[in-house]
């Protein structure tokens, strides 16, 4: 009896920290409709309930390459904010299809390379080891449509290995599909952001590529210029890429801005 009296007080005490964090978000309040980025999913996922918390929305995010959700944005897609590489919010700001006055800049990150967890981490340190690696891999990924897809060609060319590389390269959709890849032995390296790779259940970091190769790309937020709930939007940007988010994005391998 006593241990079914501490079981029901342990329910009692869970349920009633649920229903404190459901009412902190009023139910009449409607949902935040975000695009966002796969380089940003996993530092985001970490402080959504915060941030919902600190606007009092709920936040219902679609990830996706930033291509893909740029298409989205310019087809007439409805939304309140997104976060999407700097170069993509730009574009878009210019189109009219983003709040100017709404812009804020976000973190960026390098490039790295990506194993199945547990696997013996390949040699990238140099140019030449990094090379040689590539060229006895059995297979490689990289997101088709992805952030660092023009850095990554550019590399193997640069290498001379781009055409060595064709018949063992999976270009995928996306970091699911990439990180899947490597997960199910598909592939035995993933080259994407770094973010993603730290990101991905079942894959480890081997290391960032080297810097002679080392691209960055760096992500940007903005209010969507027809936005339905603006101001809970702008609220949320502010939280998104302000100092409570930077313990988030250092913790997926991205230097928020100083």
């Amino acid at each position: 009896m006593r241990a079914c009296r501490i079981l029901l007080g342990i329910a009692l005490v869970v349920t009633a920290g649920i229903l404190a964090v459901a009412q902190s978000i009023p139910a009449q309040a409607p949902p935040l409709h975000v695009l966002a980025s796969n380089g940003v999913q996993g530092a985001v996922t970490q402080i959504i309930p915060e941030c919902e918390r600190a606007v009092g929305h709920r936040l219902d995010v679609e990830w996706g390459t930033t291509a893909s959700l740029k298409q989205k944005i310019e087809s007439g897609e409805p939304f309140d904010f997104t976060i999407l590489t700097s170069e993509a919010i730009d574009a878009l700001i210019k189109e009219g299809k983003l709040a100017p006055d709404s812009r804020a800049s976000g973190p960026r990150v390098g490039i790295g390379i990506g194993v199945r967890a547990g696997a013996v981490k390949p040699q990238i340190g140099t140019a030449e080891a990094l090379k040689n690696t590539l060229l006895h891999a059995n297979s490689v990924t990289y997101a088709a449509a992805g952030a660092s897809r023009a850095a990554i060609d550019t590399m193997l060319n640069r290498m001379g290995i781009a055409d060595a590389l064709k018949s063992k390269t999976l270009l995928l959709g996306g970091a699911d599909e990439t990180a899947a890849a490597v997960r199910e032995g598909k592939a035995e390296f993933l080259i994407t952001l770094i973010s993603e790779i730290k990101s991905a259940k079942g894959l480890e970091l081997a290391g960032p590529l080297p810097q002679q190769f080392q691209s960055y790309t760096s992500f940007a937020a903005a209010v969507g210029s027809a936005a339905k709930e603006a101001e809970a939007a702008t609220k949320a940007v502010k939280f998104l890429t302000g100092p409570k988010a930077a313990v988030a994005f250092k913790s997926k391998g991205m230097q928020p801005v100083s």
